[in-house]
């Protein structure tokens, strides 16, 4: 009877897989996995969502004559939660692709997954130079940002403006340290000091302490190596605390600060502050007419995270497309193969590491005064090459060699 039984479960779990696997030929199935009520939901979330799926119906809605079918989860910023969703969905529920995977120790456990399965995994909302370096794959690729960009188009910027002595409040993670660690080499080689550094858990309420240390040390700069929702509360913190205006002024760096944040900051708090992004609503007539479609979805502008999933989502369709299959190693190739060309990109390479080498521009935030209305937050100050932006020295990647 045992036996009998055993027998019956491995037969009944065959048929379910088989099942699976046979539904997933009917059709092209791409996951988001992302923070949808977490820190970073205001930043990907929703927003990563619509993002998708104007790809999917700009690409037609369908991939080698199969409907695309979108799934999406959220991984709660918990790495094993993350882990366990891509599993189920590569292994058991045909997901061809993941997209997004905010956070960095989330994405990295991903990763993993994606690596041994050698399935396509496309990152926005990582900032871990890793995906793309030590622990790069074929199909591992990075579309918006990591720490290098960011360090690179900001810091040098300030120094270039009088800022010698720095502060770093920093979010005690992976991605903060490593962050914070770029930005230090780039200082102290350009002559410039770290003059003191506090780093903080993920969703802190108060800053205070933090930013009273910061004034003590009397920097030209404190920077911000956080992001979401710890960006927003230390920002409108340090401006109620008088730091960023009246004549001791310190100048004040969100590195991680993306539009999403300013707006709910609002600009009485958020004027004068440096931000760095590969991606603003406003700068030509393709962005702005994708903005009032991404809009009407989610009532918000999109940022530089959310038109990277779209801009992912399209690039991998196409390949799917050109290579007749959805094979993880196959449309990799394809990807790298082909330049990028979207509202968001103008022939960018994805690069053999798996990082699309785009600009980055660096913004300084408007005074209320000088804006236009709601979303209109950025004066642009100087753009950075992609290349200068994301160097393949930089890359530990073995690819690249």
């Amino acid at each position: 009877m045992q036996i009998r039984v055993l027998l019956s479960s491995i037969a009944l779990a065959t048929f379910s897989m088989l099942a699976h696997v046979q539904a997933a030929d009917d059709r092209v199935k791409i996951g988001i996995l992302t923070d949808m009520n977490g820190p970073y939901a205001a930043i990907t979330g929703k927003g990563a969502v619509a993002a998708a799926e104007l790809a999917i119906e700009d690409f037609g809605g369908k991939a080698l004559g199969k409907p695309v079918e979108l799934v999406v989860a959220d991984h709660m910023q918990k790495p094993d939660i993350g882990a366990s969703i891509a599993r189920k969905w590569y292994d058991n529920e045909g997901v061809d692709a993941i997209f997004d995977g905010a956070g960095s120790s989330v994405a990295l456990a991903i990763l993993e997954i994606a690596k041994s399965r050698n399935k396509i995994v496309a990152f926005s909302g990582v900032i871990s130079p890793d995906v793309t370096g030590k622990l790069c794959a074929e199909t591992i690729s990075s579309w918006a940002w990591d720490t290098h960009a960011m360090v690179a188009t900001s810091i040098k910027s300030l120094m270039k403006s009088g800022g010698k002595r720095f502060f770093f409040l920093t979010l005690d993670a992976a991605a903060g340290r490593a962050l914070e660690a770029d930005a230090t080499k780039i200082i102290e080689a350009n002559g410039g000091s770290v003059v003191g550094s506090v780093k903080h858990p993920i969703n802190t309420a108060d800053f205070s302490s933090f930013l009273l240390q910061a004034q003590g040390a009397k920097p030209d700069v404190i920077v911000l190596a956080n992001a979401g929702a710890d960006a927003v509360t230390s920002l409108k913190q340090a401006a109620e605390f008088g730091l960023t205006s009246g004549p001791n002024a310190i100048k004040v760096a969100g590195l991680l600060a993306m539009l999403n944040d300013i707006e709910a900051l609002g600009l009485e708090f958020a004027h004068g502050v440096v931000v760095s992004e590969s991606f603003y609503w406003d700068m030509n007539d393709a962005t702005r007419a994708w903005t009032k479609r991404f809009k009407e979805r989610t009532g918000a502008a999109p940022n530089m995270l959310q038109a990277a999933v779209y801009s992912s989502v399209l690039h991998y369709l196409k390949a799917v497309e050109q290579v007749g299959k959805t094979d993880g190693i196959p449309v990799a190739m394809a990807m790298k193969a082909a330049p990028i060309n979207d509202m968001y990109s103008r022939d960018v390479r994805l690069r053999a590491d798996g990082r699309a080498v785009r600009d980055f521009h660096l913004f300084e935030v408007k005074r209320r005064t000088d804006s236009k209305g709601a979303w209109d937050d950025y004066k642009l100050l100087q753009t950075l090459p992609g290349d200068e932006a994301f160097p393949a020295s930089a890359s530990a990647c073995p690819l690249l060699r």
